[in-house]
């Protein structure tokens, strides 16, 4: 099992460290837009629903992960995560 895991920790610790820039990225732009006046604001507020929506996506890479590695491993990935 060792010499998979790094390949796929190296996925999806890229897919979480994206979707966290992207993340940090709405928010900030649907913050400056607010300094402005409309239609600036609903495109702030867009921007911050997109984000929320994206904080979903954060577990759901991580159960995605999970699924995978259960599914490929079997066993050994219970035993390893039980620290077995």
């Amino acid at each position: 099992m060792q010499k998979h895991s790094p390949f796929f920790r190296k996925i999806y610790h890229t897919l979480y460290t994206i979707n966290d820039f992207l993340l940090g990225l709405w928010f900030f732009l649907g913050s400056v837009c607010f300094y402005f006046e409309e239609p600036w604001r609903v495109i702030g507020v867009t921007l911050f629903v997109v984000g929320s929506f994206q904080f979903l996506l954060r577990p759901s890479i991580r159960l995605v992960h999970e699924f995978h590695a259960r599914r490929h491993y079997g066993e050994e990935y219970d035993k390893q995560q039980s620290g077995q």
